[in-house]
């Protein structure tokens, strides 16, 4: 009775160091190329969306003409008499557009996601 006791603790045991994670299960698979496809052999990365400011040239206002009205100029000649000198008329004055610069953000890239290989996690085989 006594032995058989000790067989069974014994067997337990193996069987509870065979049950234990090994080298494969951490990643390793016991140095040997995994088969492929492998399940756990990528992971997801995602890159966030990519923006960049772009200044462009807008018109503030656009360009005008504005007219002055100049006054007839008149002189008197003789002390009796007044005459025009210069008639009335009309004076234009050109004003350019205005511009200003204007900046605004603009997605580049919108965020996406991607799969990568997983590094290796073994030192001794690359796995």
């Amino acid at each position: 009775m006594k032995m058989s006791r000790i067989h069974a603790a014994m067997i337990a045991s193996v069987l509870a160091v065979t049950a234990l994670p090994t080298a494969a299960a951490a990643g390793c698979y016991g140095c040997y190329v995994p088969p492929a496809p492998c399940g756990t052999c990528y992971q997801q990365r995602i890159v966030p969306p990519q923006y960049r400011t772009v200044q462009e040239t807008v018109m503030v206002e656009p360009g005008r003409v504005v007219a002055h009205r100049t006054p007839a100029q008149y002189r008197t000649v003789m002390v009796p008499q007044t005459v025009m000198v210069v008639p009335e008329g009309v004076q234009y004055e050109r004003i350019p557009a205005q511009y200003g610069v204007r900046e605004r953000v603009e997605m580049v890239a919108p965020a996406r996601a991607y799969y990568e290989p997983v590094v290796p996690r073994c030192a001794s085989c690359g796995y």
